[in-house]
């Protein structure tokens, strides 16, 4: 019988320590490392997960431990705190490609035991079947979008009804004008950097042809305020951000699908707009950065779904002010020596949003200016 949830008054809500993060590093090597034992990228994933997100080293080479072990010993954590632990441990499937059948039933077990779930288990469980098309249809049965509804275009501002979360909108005056008012906002606005940030790199506001889906533009705000550059390695930083800064657990989702697209290559497209660039979390660093990019989502004032954010609300706020209202706090040291950087850093664009900046800037018969961002 599974482990059950712990009554209100038994449930330990502080941090772990020492002790136990050794105890929950033993539960995660065991559900998640394939034959032969954890990859390369699998060891350093864990290790700057637990650094970032209790403060201690992991210890990788304990013994395994059986799922009902694991659950018993996590008796006093309530439902979130289990959660989280079971949605690591998919994190650290995803990575694997192929995904190992046993890998995903382990991890199943390990639910199961917690008496926890997550939708992503059911996408994990179809990539080690190799039912690509299955997972996809998984995430939007269980991901953040599920749950899309045409409420959502209030905080969009869009003119017509999306019939999906991804959906382009690209024919919408009103949505477009709105985006360029936002470059006469005061220089240091949040409104003003993120039109400074879309003409650095030649991106169309929404409304107008070319340009992302209104939800996907959401996340241009978080590049601003959260002090992420904006090459691929980049964007999951941002989607780790995200993911943990909404305590619902659904946001896990925007995380798994940026690990699928950009590590793994388990999906082609997503978001209405990306495409697959593997192999980016095992470049060097960019794990400890996802990792600290988590930690600063978890420290967060209060759950924030940044997706879900009128951000026209705070347009006019100074950056440094919206940073101190969603409690954003500084990059770690670790993060910035392994290659963080922000969108007006060099590093912070591509080469082929350079060239695109430049073009737009031309076409509109202005100077280009990069605001400070440049290629490596």
């Amino acid at each position: 019988m599974p482990v059950p949830l712990p009554a209100p008054a038994e449930t330990l809500l502080v941090p772990p320590d020492a002790t136990e993060a050794t105890f929950l590093a033993r539960g995660m090597v065991t559900a998640v490392a394939p034959d032969g034992g954890l990859t390369p990228l699998q060891s350093t994933l864990l290790d700057a997960l637990f650094v970032s997100l209790t403060g201690f080293h992991a210890d990788l080479s304990q013994a395994p431990i059986d799922p009902r072990s694991f659950a018993q010993g996590l008796a006093c954590r309530n439902e979130a705190f289990r959660t989280r632990v079971l949605q690591m441990m998919i994190l650290n499937a995803l990575v694997l490609r192929p995904l190992p059948q046993d890998v995903a039933d382990r991890v199943t077990s390990f639910a199961t035991e917690l008496s926890v779930g997550d939708g992503m288990l059911q996408v994990a469980r179809a990539y080690a079947r190799g039912h690509l098309g299955l997972a996809a249809i998984d995430f939007e049965r269980n991901g953040y979008t599920s749950e899309w509804s045409d409420t959502h275009r209030d905080t969009l501002h869009t003119s017509a009804e999306l019939a999906d979360a991804w959906q382009l909108s690209v024919d919408d005056p009103a949505l477009s004008a709105r985006w360029q008012a936002l470059e006469a906002l005061p220089e240091g606005t949040l409104g003003r950097r993120v039109t400074e940030f879309y003409r650095a790199r030649g991106f169309v506001y929404p409304g107008q042809v070319g340009s992302a889906p209104p939800l996907l533009a959401q996340h241009d705000w978080v590049h601003v305020v959260a002090d992420y550059g904006t090459k691929v390695e980049s964007e999951l930083e941002v989607f780790a951000f995200i993911a943990r800064a909404n305590d619902d657990p659904k946001g896990f989702s925007l995380l798994a699908m940026v690990v699928s697209l950009f590590e793994t290559g388990y999906m082609r497209r997503g978001a209405g707009l990306f495409e697959a660039s593997p192999g980016q979390l095992s470049r060097e660093g960019v794990a400890v950065r996802v990792a600290d990019a988590l930690r600063r989502g978890a420290l967060c004032a209060g759950s924030v779904d940044f997706m879900a954010t009128d951000w026209f609300e705070l347009a006019a706020v100074p950056v440094a002010e919206a940073q101190e209202r969603f409690g954003i706090t500084a990059k770690s040291d670790e993060a910035v020596g392994a290659g963080s950087v922000g969108p007006w850093e060099a590093g912070g664009i591509s080469e082929y949003q350079l060239r695109t900046g430049r073009a737009l800037a031309e076409t509109e018969g202005r100077e280009y200016e990069g605001y400070g961002a440049t290629i490596a």
